[in-house]
């Protein structure tokens, strides 16, 4: 047998503390998703695993720069409209500096009805924090669900809201 090249050792060490990294990301991510008690300290608990730069993207909410941006455009309106919301890792997988994180997101909309949707996160991780996340998922389920309650739709209403506000304008091209 032969021995192993320094460089594949060097490697696989470098793999592995990739993975370690990601693990314990990973399993912070699911703690602070498992039973928040409201925004602002769901923001406390991701704060020191978020970059103070963090770009988050998520379909139906504005896209976010920053941690104060997180808590009022993201966490504000998600606890207005979901107050117990709460997600559950099913499964993680790391590539590099990227984990993909597939959860459940479950709560009740505000005055009573259930709602629960699937997704996947992807996290750019530098230095173990994240530099960007963006969720893919359906909103069908959380659309249809509102829908069939009206008195979520003021808070689902200021949510749209603010994603119009925030929503750069670009200037018109002269001819």
């Amino acid at each position: 047998m032969q021995p192993t090249p320094a460089s594949s050792t060097a490697r696989a060490g470098a793999t592995d503390a990739r993975e370690s990294a990601a693990a314990a990301w990973v399993a912070h991510f699911a703690e602070g998703w498992s039973a928040p008690s409201g925004a602002r300290e769901f923001c406390a608990h991701f704060a020191p695993v978020l970059d103070p730069g963090a770009r988050l993207i998520a379909p139906q909410t504005p896209s976010t720069v920053g941690l104060e941006a997180f808590e009022r455009e993201f966490a504000e309106p998600l606890f207005e409209l979901i107050p117990d919301v709460r997600a559950r890792v099913e499964g993680w997988a790391c590539s590099g500096q990227t984990i993909f994180i597939e959860l459940t997101i479950s709560g009740t909309l505000r005055r009573g009805r259930s709602v629960q949707w699937r997704a996947c996160d992807r996290i750019e991780l530098r230095d173990g924090r994240a530099i960007e996340r963006e969720s893919y998922f359906d909103p069908s389920p959380l659309l249809a669900a509102l829908a069939r309650s009206p008195r979520a739709w003021p808070a689902f209403a200021r949510l749209q809201l603010r994603r119009v506000i925030r929503r750069p304008t670009t200037p018109k091209e002269e001819p």
